[in-house]
């Protein structure tokens, strides 16, 4: 249960800010706080993760940019949770790693969805301070997911998939709303032209 809790909550992690797991990972691995494997602590892969945790650090805050970014990473977040499951799970039988592969794959989907949606969201706001608490508070709950990952394992399993069935939920009901804001925009642009026509 001890790697599951730390595959599944770095996977979810992953999908909010994929550089900050690793980077995190990482350096508790070569400051020895926990037993990390050593791919996540080579200096190059640090170095990788620090200069796009940077980048994503500025671009995260700016509205209708991160938007932007969340598109891009709409592929490279999951993809990069089932990585670290890949990885975290180095040790397990052939068939568990490739379980804890997917499932770090799919709980980083879940928050990736649940990330974006709330972005596009609040880039509704007139207002930029929106952006940046938001942008705070994820990395906040990403470092702290992980950190608890690494000293209670058991505990983060059960955070783990609470997380991700409330980022399903929000995700889903998200999109619904904006669907439906979506088509009133729609509907409203089509009537000022009937109007315009008249």
């Amino acid at each position: 249960m001890n790697l599951w809790g730390l595959v599944l909550s770095s996977g979810w992690a992953s999908g909010v800010n994929l550089y900050a797991v690793v980077g995190i990972l990482g350096l508790a691995g070569r400051l020895g706080f926990a037993e990390v494997p050593d791919e996540l602590q080579r200096v190059e892969i640090l170095a990788v993760a620090g200069i796009l945790y940077a980048i994503e650090f500025v671009v995260d805050k700016i509205p209708w940019l991160d938007s932007a970014w969340d598109v891009i990473h709409t592929v490279v977040r999951p993809i990069g949770g089932a990585a670290v499951a890949l990885v975290l799970s180095g040790g397990a039988s052939t068939a568990e790693q490739a379980v804890l592969t997917a499932s770090g794959g799919l709980f980083g989907l879940a928050a990736h969805a649940a990330k974006a949606s709330v972005r596009a969201a609040v880039n509704t706001s007139p207002e930029p301070a929106s952006n940046i608490v938001v942008s705070l508070l994820e990395d906040g709950l990403v470092a702290g997911v992980v950190a608890l990952a690494l000293a209670y394992p058991e505990l983060a399993l059960v955070v783990a998939i609470v997380l991700t069935i409330v980022s399903v939920t929000v995700a889903a009901l998200l999109v619904a709303t904006l669907r439906k804001a979506w088509k009133r925009l729609v509907e409203r642009r089509r009537e000022r032209q009937g109007r315009t026509r008249v």
